[in-house]
């Protein structure tokens, strides 16, 4: 698959965005950094996303909003958020992160080899995804071109028990339709 992961990364302040930059360089994930919670709904509506770390506290629309819009939608619901804040570690904050549909809520500050790590299973389960959907694909064409194979088969015998003169070549016209794949 030629396509690369990406990461969202959204929080309110730069510096943070440099950190989690540098924390996820070397990993298989274009890192995408965005600035609040609105920016991170727009950015969702032009790219696919591995897992999207989130500031639980920012300005204007927090953390808990945006995820709760990024889960509304149909085509972001599926995406893991992992929230991070530098929040005291209040229960209730981490409670409402998995209420909106996190699937981690991490404390500043914390440790960036557990974050590498956990980004690193999202983006393999994103891959692995990516992977299942070209098979299935594969697998529905190799299906229908055996349906059409199997159509022209018949009709070719079809023909040939015909007592028509010219069966024989319209059965093999119609085989040679359905092995190129130009029906008809």
């Amino acid at each position: 698959m030629s396509e690369v992961a990406r990461a969202l990364l959204v929080d309110d302040r730069r510096e943070n965005l440099l950190a989690l930059e540098a924390i996820l360089q070397g990993l298989p994930v274009q890192s995408v950094a965005v600035e609040s919670g609105e920016a991170a709904l727009k950015q969702l509506l032009v790219d696919d996303f591995a897992v999207i770390l989130l500031d639980a506290q920012m300005p204007d629309m927090d953390g808990f909003e945006t995820a709760s819009h990024i889960k509304r939608r149909e085509r972001t619901r599926h995406v893991p958020i992992i929230f991070l804040t530098a929040a005291d570690r209040d229960a209730q904050l981490a409670l409402r992160g998995y209420a909106v549909g996190a699937v981690d809520y991490l404390t500043k500050p914390f440790d960036p080899w557990v974050l590498r790590a956990k980004v690193s299973v999202f983006v393999d389960l994103w891959e692995k995804g990516r992977q299942l959907t070209a098979q299935t694909a594969a697998a529905r064409e190799r299906d229908a071109q055996w349906r059409a194979l199997n159509e022209a088969v018949d009709a070719a015998a079809a023909i040939l028990r015909s007592p028509e003169p010219d069966a024989r070549q319209r059965a093999l016209e119609l085989l040679e339709q359905a092995r190129w794949g130009t029906g008809g």
